[in-house]
């Protein structure tokens, strides 16, 4: 009798909700990972910025609003602040030690280019964090993303980079192993926002999954969708390849939330502290 009272009483000591499937799923508030806030319930969806940027807000368990947050690399450990209309809400980052890979290219325009290279590389990278920018109003399909391809995790994401010794931006994708021609297949409903060949990335393609969460796919064989294509959950967008710098055949995919890369292993249920 005794333990069905104290059960009762710790029962009304919770919460009036409990943490949803998504808050459980993305809920990795490091550099590099995803910070879910809550903000309450409401008859619609509330807005909210950090770092300046929109970020998106879904319903979950249609009982509260949450912010699902992409934190950069960049972000130290501490207390971040998400603006809420009017108001500030807080959230803690904590600390992740990312390891370091060492990678021996052949090709030296690959670590130091030339002026020609730098000046395609400038262009190039404007056009991709253009597309990284953008933030539509559609709903994504699902958070609980499918693997693009079946092959072995092989880099993760947050790598230190170092190409013949000389130290470069850390890693801000995930790998995938996969035999060239591999089928790749979009993890999320979405539209394609930009298509290029890449000095670095290669053959890529960008998938806009709605409210700033954007995927990229680089070094591509083929690319099998044209720009503005609508895709559906499953749909294949392109076949592995080594284009750009690459060592080998993999596919490199990146997960851009609020314009901050993030761990896109989050997404697979593959995330390790």
């Amino acid at each position: 009798m005794r333990l069905l009272v104290l059960a009762i009483i710790l029962g009304l000591a919770l919460p009036a909700y409990a943490e949803g499937f998504i808050s459980r799923l993305l809920n990795k508030p490091v550099p590099g990972g995803v910070a879910v806030v809550d903000l309450g319930p409401g008859a619609s969806a509330p807005s909210a910025r950090y770092q300046g940027k929109p970020v998106l807000i879904i319903h979950e368990d249609q009982q509260r609003w949450i912010a699902i947050v992409g934190i950069p690399l960049s972000v130290k450990p501490g207390t971040e602040q998400l603006q809420v209309a009017d108001k500030t809400r807080e959230f803690e980052v904590g600390s992740k030690l990312y390891s370091e890979q060492r990678i021996t290219l052949k090709n030296q325009q690959q670590v130091n280019p030339n002026a020609k290279n730098l000046a395609r590389i400038e262009r190039e990278l404007t056009e991709q964090t253009n597309a990284y920018q953008q933030f539509s109003a559609r709903q994504p399909s699902n958070l609980l993303f499918d693997r693009p391809v079946s092959g072995e995790l092989s880099s993760p994401f947050g790598l230190r980079r170092f190409f013949n010794g000389e130290e470069r931006n850390p890693h801000s994708g995930l790998d995938f192993a996969a035999s060239r021609g591999t089928p790749i297949k979009a993890p999320a409903a979405g539209k394609v926002i930009l298509i290029g060949d890449y000095f670095f990335n290669g053959q890529t393609v960008f998938v806009d999954h709605g409210q700033g969460l954007i995927s990229m796919f680089c070094h591509l064989s083929a690319i099998d969708v044209k720009l503005g294509d609508e895709l559906l959950r499953g749909g294949v967008l392109g076949k592995v390849g080594a284009t750009g710098r690459a060592t080998g055949p993999h596919l490199h995919w990146n997960v851009s939330l609020n314009d901050a890369r993030v761990d896109p292993a989050i997404f697979i249920g593959a995330f390790k502290p």
